[in-house]
């Protein structure tokens, strides 16, 4: 690659807006990469995914641009956004189930000339040597992985775009992937942007972390410094209300001085208890209706009374009727019938 190529970044995100409906999902997002790795962090529904889409050209912009080593891209179809030289592992792997292994690689072999090629693939994933037979629905969640990330790495890209590599895999697979993105940054003759929710894995990977917060880019934060502070992990990026983090982050000097609110008192009245999955969920479940979902809703009138009921009103576990179904339960116990022997006959 030639000194004027390198010192153009492999990626230039600028002002880039995009929409559902009227859902502002990005806004305003500005993302620079150099070279190397650079990983970008978030909660779920923070416009992680959509960025990757909105790169790749399979989602309209309303704003902004996005350059491919100084070549606009905005607004072209995904496949000549990949002419560009851009490679991309979707969330969700997206294989073809009628396809093997080494099917699914001759397809992305030969797209561009470069270093990657199915021996070294092979080289890199033997698991997927010795499955190279095998259709794309016969592998597990971390080979199916495996031939995602191969399959964009045999186009030989200058810009490498993954969405959750590591979602949903064995820590022994996980290591393999980090280990194997800090080898491509260390080479140099591709630029990597991943989107994780693994911390250790951003982290790891990369240099820096840029962390999103409803559609737009929070702050770009050393690794290092992310990866020590717990607490800046747990308010940017832990389990909580979205409305807390836009708090935390937006909230003025004036209001810092004012101080906490006081929480609003609780009312004494009887409480309605949703249950968000009515029935146990499996991997095949479909969403549950809201009307179902009402319909299985239950009131608990007297939840003060006992301390197991206020636990079960006052935590996350007590939406699980396995848990908290004897507290509420004001009807007897149904008889037991008689044991089926002694509904036989007797012979004379």
């Amino acid at each position: 690659m030639s000194e004027a190529r390198r010192s153009t970044p492999a990626l230039e995100v600028k002002g880039l807006d995009v929409y559902y409906g009227h859902s502002h999902a990005l806004q305003g997002v500005d993302i620079t990469l150099q070279n190397g790795v650079f990983s970008v962090v978030g909660r779920n529904g923070m416009g992680k995914t959509t960025l990757c889409k909105a790169i790749m050209g399979l989602v309209p912009t309303s704003g902004g641009s996005v350059r491919i080593r100084g070549e606009e891209a905005t607004g072209l179809s995904p496949a000549r956004v990949a002419r560009l030289g851009v490679g991309y592992v979707p969330q969700g792997r997206r294989l073809w189930r009628s396809l093997s292994v080494n099917e699914h690689l001759e397809l992305a072999a030969g797209m561009r000339r470069g270093p990657w090629t199915i021996e070294r693939i092979y080289e890199t994933f033997p698991r997927l040597g010795e499955r190279k037979d095998h259709g794309g629905s016969q592998l597990s969640g971390g080979e199916q992985q495996m031939l995602a990330i191969s399959r964009a790495l045999l186009t030989n890209p200058h810009l490498l775009i993954m969405d959750e590599p590591t979602e949903g895999l064995a820590p022994v697979i996980v290591a393999q992937v980090e280990e194997m993105l800090v080898r491509l940054g260390e080479d140099g003759d591709m630029s990597v942007l991943v989107i994780e929710q693994n911390i250790g894995v951003a982290t790891a990977v990369s240099r820096n972390v840029a962390i999103m917060v409803n559609g737009r880019v929070n702050r770009i934060i050393d690794s290092a410094r992310l990866a020590a502070d717990r607490d800046l992990q747990q308010r940017l990026l832990g389990v909580g209300l979205h409305g807390d983090l836009g708090a935390d982050v937006e909230a003025s000097p004036a209001r810092a001085e004012a101080g906490a609110a006081p929480q609003p008192a609780r009312s004494k009245g009887p409480v309605r208890i949703f249950i968000s999955n009515p029935a146990l969920p499996t991997r095949w479940s479909q969403p549950v209706p809201i009307a179902r979902i009402e319909a299985a809703a239950r009131t608990a009138t007297s939840v003060r009374s006992t301390p197991r009921a206020q636990n079960c009103a006052s935590s996350a576990t007590s939406l699980r009727r396995a848990a908290c179904a004897p507290a509420w339960s004001t009807s007897p116990p149904p008889e037991r019938l008689p044991p089926a022997t002694s509904l036989r006959r007797r012979s004379p």
